[in-house]
């Protein structure tokens, strides 16, 4: 899986007025939690890029006072009106402690419904879900192979193996949907059936 290296310091002053002389010297805020103690510091805005500004679900790698810490992005805030990056949650990961994150979905295959001339609807791009830190992946595959026309593939199909989904099993994930030309021409195989 990929990781993202960020040079961090830790961070001595706090208070709005500490936080705004940071972020004046295009630094960004931010807290690890989730390990044995709470760790405030602040790294250069542009480091946060390819972590914050991607569809991937990556790891970060934060090097704060001569220390390694491996992380997932867990929240991030933006400015309201300039919308640059202002706050960055991260949470550590510990070896046997579960941690909750959200998972790109990667669909795989071709549709047995998109193949008649159906159209493929993804409804979903991610799931949340709850695992080992060892178990966390780039993305969860899901085979559309056998997706028929009109029909879906729900949350409770897709296999996360050694993972609890949290989001709810009944949700559709995926449909195919028919195409207006295929209904076009259905309609018009049903006018030429009444004829004869």
């Amino acid at each position: 899986m990929k990781t993202i290296t960020i040079e961090g310091q830790l961070r001595t002053e706090f208070g709005k007025k500490a936080t705004r002389q940071l972020r004046s010297q295009e630094s960004v805020p931010g807290v690890i939690y989730g390990g044995a103690k709470e760790i405030n510091f602040n790294a250069p805005a542009k480091a946060f890029k390819p972590l914050v500004y991607t569809g991937e679900f990556q790891l970060a790698e934060v090097k704060v006072d001569g220390k390694s810490y491996q992380c997932i992005l867990k929240d991030l805030q933006f400015d309201k009106v300039s919308d640059s990056l202002i706050h960055v949650d991260l949470l550590e990961l510990v070896g046997d402690k579960p941690v909750v994150a959200t998972l790109p979905l990667k669909f795989v295959g071709t549709s047995a419904g998109v193949k008649a001339g159906g159209k493929l609807i993804t409804k979903l791009t991610a799931l949340k879900v709850k695992t080992l830190p060892k178990f966390l992946k780039e993305n969860i595959e899901v085979d559309i192979t056998t997706l028929e026309l009109n029909g879906n593939i729900r949350v409770e199909d897709v296999k996360a193996d050694n993972m609890e989904v949290m989001n709810s099993p009944r949700i559709p994930v995926a449909s195919v949907v028919m195409t207006r030309q295929l209904k076009q021409e259905e309609a018009a195989a049903s006018k030429d059936d009444k004829k004869k």
